[in-house]
């Protein structure tokens, strides 16, 4: 239902750095880049964007489409390389809906995000 969503990061550049190596699993890369701004998509259309800025105390929750829990998986791996903290290791969460397979991170700013696959995959 989202068009596109933003949110503002202290470092632009790390965030840059973290989020295309944790979300290159999910298809998901840089497609635009200008003066403190950053958007990432896939197929060349800017979805999420970030923005160097002051950061509010609050902290967003994230979650991204994953097609296969292979990739959900991968995503989990890749950013805790790309130095996130583990939220939650790969696993179904029945207790949100019975197929719901997530990953949990908290990336460089404090914010959660996930990778979620609701397919009923084994």
């Amino acid at each position: 239902m989202l068009d596109h969503f933003g949110l503002t990061v202290k470092d632009v550049e790390a965030s840059r750095a973290f989020y295309a190596a944790a979300l290159a699993p999910l298809g998901i890369g840089v497609v635009a880049a200008f003066e403190g701004h950053v958007g990432l998509g896939g197929g060349g259309r800017a979805q999420f964007w970030f923005s160097q800025g002051e950061q509010t105390p609050a902290r967003l929750h994230l979650a991204f489409e994953a097609h296969s829990r292979a990739e959900v998986d991968a995503f989990y791996a890749a950013a805790l390389a790309a130095g996130a903290t583990d939220n939650g290791p790969p696993g179904l969460r029945p207790h949100y809906h019975p197929t719901y397979y997530g990953a949990f991170a908290i990336d460089p700013n404090g914010h959660n995000i996930e990778a979620v696959c609701r397919s009923p995959e084994p």
